[in-house]
């Protein structure tokens, strides 16, 4: 059985007896070419199935209107309303995507970029990899082709950066729960100072000293994973303490309904003896009991700001390269696990 392959324009040309610059302005809708040569050329595509090389296209023009997009993990629930967000964007912007993902692997996040460049696209838009320490090979991506980092960024990239408000989410959270009468407020973070853990950190910080409370080092607790069982494994080193939290600020949601699961399996009453607030509103914070009271992070905002700023740098490139940080409003979503039911 033997290869299948996509017709060529000079497969086309040949059986029309036109020229392979004749068949590609037909198929283009130049006007120098008659409507009923337009006519034939589009119904022998059809019929042979023709589909055009966009990167071949792209190598004569140096534009293909294709957009490479890297995100740490595909499958993450935030990440995908990102997705559905640049999807849905560059769609109305006439632009088609490739999507990769680095599994937070930094070698495989340079090996993505190196691809999505050789490939031909015109920009790109990336969420770094948990751990990314060397820059030098993005650096020299972002002197060739624009680039836009959203979600997971670094102050040492020079490009507009996508975010959200993350320190003040993270100060509107706490204070909600000082606001409930907590005054020992634990806090589940990450070890690695991320972008993001790092602002909610601050945020959690600044909202203790503005409300005169004290910062007890005891209970504010990191883990490289901040996962649903890391949530619940730090939960349970809380509640061996003497003297307990009274409320937990995780930020992430896994972090938060882990904690409500060490609270539930020790009958501890949520909110009244401990309250938990989590970060990101995804779709298990309305599973667990109680409701998880949570910020939600608009994540299809942020794709489609992501898109339109890349874009609008493909289209009016500039000699200089400088960092341009843009937040998106957050909102906290108030639901039982800090209100009695």
């Amino acid at each position: 059985m033997s290869k299948k392959r996509n017709t060529t324009l000079k497969e086309l040309a040949e059986e029309l007896g036109l020229s392979i610059s004749t068949v590609s302005r037909a198929l283009n809708d130049h006007p120098d070419i008659n409507s009923e040569t337009k006519k034939n050329v589009k119904m022998l595509a059809k019929q042979k199935h023709y589909a055009p090389n966009l990167f071949a296209r792209g190598f004569r023009s140096q534009e293909t209107h294709i957009l490479g997009v890297i995100v740490p993990s595909i499958s993450h629930l935030f990440t995908s309303t990102i997705l559905e967000g640049i999807l849905a964007e560059s769609e109305i912007q006439g632009y088609r995507v490739i999507i990769s993902e680095s599994k937070n692997n930094e070698i495989k996040q340079i090996e993505m970029l190196n691809t999505m460049t050789q490939f031909g696209v015109d920009g790109i838009l990336m969420s770094l990899a948990r751990k990314t320490t060397h820059i030098d090979e993005i650096l020299g991506i972002l002197n060739r082709i624009p680039m836009v980092l959203f979600d997971k960024v670094s102050n040492k990239v020079p490009c507009t950066q996508i975010v959200i408000n993350e320190e003040e989410a993270a100060f509107n959270a706490v204070e909600h729960l000082i606001n409930l009468g907590k005054t020992r407020i634990a806090i589940m973070k990450e070890t690695e100072n991320s972008y993001n853990s790092e602002k909610r950190y601050q945020g959690y910080l600044r909202a203790l000293r503005e409300h005169a409370l004290p910062v007890d080092e005891k209970i504010i607790l990191s883990t490289e994973d901040i996962s649903m069982v890391h949530g619940e494994r730090l939960a349970n080193i809380l509640l061996s303490m003497k003297k307990r939290p009274d409320a937990i600020f995780a930020i992430t949601d896994n972090a938060a309904i882990g904690a409500i699961k060490a609270l539930n399996k020790l009958n501890i009453k949520i909110p009244e003896e401990i309250a938990v607030v989590g970060f990101s509103n995804s779709l298990n914070s309305t599973i667990i009991q109680p409701e998880l009271t949570t910020v939600d992070q608009p994540g299809n905002k942020i794709g489609r700001t992501a898109v339109k700023f890349l874009i609008g740098e493909i289209e009016n490139p500039k000699n200089d390269i400088t960092t341009k940080t843009v937040e998106i409003q957050t909102n906290l979503i108030v639901r039982e696990s800090t209100l009695k039911r």
